[in-house]
């Protein structure tokens, strides 16, 4: 899975906001406004990758259990598939 092309994360002091550019602005507007995790999870979700391979990249990012990375990774994951922002 990937982030459809179209999307950029945009840091803008604190806060972290994923805006649709080009094409993709016929099809979603507006933005989705991000944690710094959130934002992390984006980042691992701009390249080809796994579920697995984002929790694997939340526990060594964050020192935080598996539970919790699974958790937090399939429900953002979720997320991004509701508002059309992901190629599965």
């Amino acid at each position: 899975m990937k982030i459809k092309e179209g999307f950029v994360l945009h840091s803008v002091g604190d806060e972290n906001v994923v805006v649709a550019i080009g094409k993709m602005t016929t099809k979603f507007r507006g933005m989705i406004r991000l944690n710094s995790t959130g934002a992390f999870i984006f980042r691992q979700l701009e390249k080809e990758t796994d579920e697995k391979s984002v929790i694997d990249a939340l526990i060594a990012e964050y020192g935080i259990d598996e539970a919790t990375a699974s958790t937090a990774a399939s429900g953002f994951i979720a997320q991004l598939k509701d508002a059309g922002v992901l190629d599965i």
